[in-house]
């Protein structure tokens, strides 16, 4: 989707006849059925206008112009593409990215500049660095830039037609010396400079010949890109399967390959609990997929869990990994395979208050997922449902699917991968928590899985610390009972979880600007060594394991002997999502305890603050066996 395209020498006539900018709003109430902001349009006159000067002067006349064209699978727009012929009849591209910025200063991140944009100070990608990733996805996932004998060579740059040139100015810091090499930035005194750069990719015009081409070609991500993202996931030693894991993924292939082929849509629905490998199980099947040329998707509902996958794999494989709101606009079989992991945070729709009315649907969130693909493969655990807004159930996605007319294949994971082997550990929490009645009534204690409970919270900290010394990974969790701060201005964090003498803070917030170096933000906390001595919250701890996990018990769950019950108490809980929900707070509750203590796969510390609680799990487990310290 583009709001523009033509000839350059139109665009120019567009332009200095003050046209172009209302041209541009009506095709966009035409597609997105609203007004552009007023800032908007102004930002479109006046950049508009300094890119019609570049190729008047430059007599870029007879090239191609592409304004506003939306990159596939993402809400991101291109300013300004210009397309032409070049050396020896090669076709060419060159994105523009149009900046009004006057000034900005220095900031911690190893791409980020501070500046002036939406009425307050931000830290923002440096334009080279934006543009260069614009550059990249589309070289990597559009057929036009990497399929064919001649594929459309793409360049990129930046155009800050307000920006006074200074050679010392922290745009040119040593820091962004690769990406100004490969995607040069220009300002107002750079315009020669910017002319002679798009005359040297365009100079032999016919620009609407390869615009043609690009506006025709589709979606489909290179061979190149899919097996680099294979060779990573496969080449990664945290992802070897074993035994029944195999097993399972053979029969998980199978049925993937075989739906591909049929002429139905097919899902593939894997039911398994905490450690039963389902996630290896789709990151390897990804990893497949791509490397045997199939386009395939990894889709989440978890931003922390998604974004630390992008960590891994690099950003030139992050984008085969998206969330389950990410197919709004998808079109129908547009992805050969979407992996689903985390199914259980499956939500009614994709739409909510930070989406933008151009990017909402009207249809259920599961039903986006089934149409953008030929096959979809669910991981799901329906008892790791700990929102109310969560809906995703094994029931929810077969009903759903029979709807829509799919092939449906099931299959449950069995053996647990976490705890050292035993499933042992999840089943007593499960029946321990009144989740579901299992064999394990009393924990008798396991030579491969360490579970203790502490005294005080300083000392599961302490010992968390120590096995994180020891090269294990280690986190501190606990419930949702203390408020979360934003950060202070200096960019640290707020010792929110107090305990007594215990003071330490929640991991930073998602929407946090600003940080102090060395402090992760909140989706990288499980990742970042910076994550030590920060406590996670179940939304940046779920979808993640550690060797060693630390779980503070707080008392929005209490077990009452007299009632021989468990009771949620709102009035202790700081999640103002969960505390809405009616009648479902305490087994939400219940859930977020479960996936906090399941987190770990050779041992789990926890500190109770309540004490008839933590007299409960006593009694539950073989004396001789319990310790505390």
């Amino acid at each position: 989707m583009r709001l523009y395209a033509g000839t350059s020498g139109q665009f120019v006539e567009d332009t200095v006849l003050n046209q172009i900018a209302g041209k541009l709003k009506n095709a966009f109430f035409s597609h997105y059925r609203y007004n552009p902001s007023h800032a908007e349009i102004i930002s479109w006159q006046n950049s508009l206008r300094a890119m019609s000067g570049i190729l008047q002067y430059g007599s870029l006349l007879d090239h191609g112009v592409m304004l506003e064209y939306q990159l596939p699978l993402t809400s991101k727009r291109l300013d300004f593409m210009v397309t032409g012929k070049g050396k020896g009849n090669s076709d060419n591209a060159v994105i523009v990215e149009l900046k009004q910025w006057e000034k900005c200063v220095a900031a911690d991140g190893e791409n980020e500049v501070a500046t002036y944009v939406g009425g307050a100070s931000r830290e923002v990608l440096h334009p080279s660095a934006q543009v260069g990733r614009y550059r990249m996805y589309l070289s990597d996932t559009h057929t036009a830039f990497h399929e064919g004998d001649n594929p459309v060579s793409l360049a990129a740059c930046a155009y800050l037609h307000n920006y006074p040139h200074d050679p010392e100015d922290v745009l040119y810091d040593r820091k962004f010396e690769n990406v100004l090499t490969s995607d040069p930035i220009f300002t107002m005194d750079d315009a020669p400079a910017l002319m002679g750069y798009m005359q040297e990719r365009l100079h032999a015009g016919r620009g609407m010949e390869v615009l043609k081409r690009v506006e025709e070609s589709r979606y489909r991500p290179s061979r190149k890109l899919m097996d680099h993202v294979g060779q990573v996931i496969d080449g990664n030693s945290r992802y070897v399967l074993l035994d029944e894991q195999v097993v399972a993924y053979d029969k998980v292939r199978a049925f993937t390959k075989k739906g591909f082929h049929d002429k139905r849509k097919t899902a593939i629905i894997i039911k398994g609990g905490p450690g039963t490998g389902k996630s290896v199980i789709a990151i390897k099947l990804m990893a497949d997929l791509l490397l045997s040329g199939y386009n395939a998707h990894y889709a989440t509902g978890s931003k922390a869990f998604t974004e630390t996958l992008r960590k891994i794999i690099g950003s030139r494989g992050a984008v085969q990994f998206k969330y389950f709101n990410s197919y709004t606009a998808a079109q129908p079989d547009e992805i050969d395979v979407l992996i689903a992991d985390e199914s259980h945070r499956i939500r009614k729709t994709s739409n909510n208050r930070f989406m933008a009315a151009a990017e909402r649907s009207n249809l259920p969130q599961i039903e986006e997922l089934i149409r953008a693909a030929k096959v979809c493969v669910f991981l799901i655990d329906d008892v790791q449902v700990v929102r109310p807004d969560e809906i995703g159930s094994v029931e929810y996605i077969r009903q759903h699917a029979m709807a829509m007319n799919c092939n449906i294949f099931e299959y449950e994971l069995e053996a647990q991968f976490r705890c050292s082997g035993s499933d042992a550990f999840v089943n007593w929490i499960d029946n321990t928590l009144g989740i579901r009645r299992t064999a394990n009534v009393l924990w008798e204690g396991n030579e491969s899985f360490d579970f203790k409970i502490f005294d005080s919270p300083q000392a599961v900290d302490e010992a968390i610390r120590e096995k994180a010394a020891e090269g294990n990974t280690a986190r501190m969790t606990a419930g949702f009972c203390w408020e979360w701060s934003r950060p202070k201005s200096d960019g640290t964090l707020v010792e929110d979880v107090v305990i007594g003498e215990y003071r330490r803070p929640w991991n930073a917030k998602p929407e946090a600007a600003r940080l102090a170096r060395e402090i992760p933000k909140a989706s990288l906390w499980a990742y970042l060594p910076g994550g030590m001595g920060q406590i996670g919250c179940i939304y940046t701890a779920q979808g993640f394991e550690f060797d060693y996990v630390g779980v503070i018990f707080g008392k929005d769950l209490l077990y009452k002997f007299d009632r021989q019950e468990w009771v949620g108490d709102r009035q202790q809980s700081h999640d103002s999502v969960v505390k809405r929900s009616k009648d479902k707070f305490t087994d939400l509750v219940k859930n977020t305890y479960r996936v906090l203590l399941s987190r770990g796969m050779k041992g789990c510390y926890v500190h109770f603050i309540d004490k008839e609680t933590e007299h409960f799990f006593r009694s539950r487990m073989e004396s001789e066996k319990s310790e505390s310290a």
